[in-house]
């Protein structure tokens, strides 16, 4: 295809789930050897990056259900990768925290993953990344604002 030629929304939504299928299955191979799956390797890395957070501000970070996010902690906790403690301010809410070998398993699985990740887009230049990211971005926010705007008309009709 020419690069005058129009892409029509169809066509670069399956090119957009294609590439994701792809990739989702790298980033699922690259935490494989620790022993993770991806939910319980995206709620790891949450607090590696971002330090101890509640089950709730986790969830609005990996974009889990509730059951989900409270299934895998409880894998976590299992496992003994993280530990839960009292909120500040709220006894009912908890907060996450790695344990000490969860913090080495969530580093090792990152580096790792993160080596992966750069090889399969190895086939980009770091402009091309950036303008991607900001175009991917611009489309998701789009979108999201959409079915936002679709679900207020909705509650506005009843």
């Amino acid at each position: 295809m020419g690069t005058k030629a129009r892409v029509e929304a169809p066509r670069l939504w399956i090119v957009l789930t294609r590439c994701h299928r792809a990739i989702s299955q790298i980033a699922e191979r690259s935490i494989e050897d620790a022993g993770l799956c991806l939910t319980d390797f995206a709620a790891l890395e949450a607090l590696l990056h971002k330090g101890p957070l509640t089950i709730t501000e986790i969830q609005g970070k990996v974009l889990l259900a509730s059951g989900s996010m409270t299934a895998a902690v409880d894998r976590l906790e299992e496992k003994g990768l993280v530990r839960r403690g009292p909120a500040r301010g709220d006894r009912r809410a908890k907060v996450l925290h790695l344990t000490p070998e969860g913090q080495r398993v969530v580093e090792v699985a990152f580096r790792r993953h993160a080596a992966e990740l750069d090889s399969a887009m190895a086939v980009l230049k770091p402009s091309e990344k950036r303008q991607l990211y900001g175009l991917v971005k611009k489309l998701g926010l789009f979108a999201a604002g959409a079915i936002a705007e679709t679900v207020r008309q909705k509650e506005i009709s009843k």
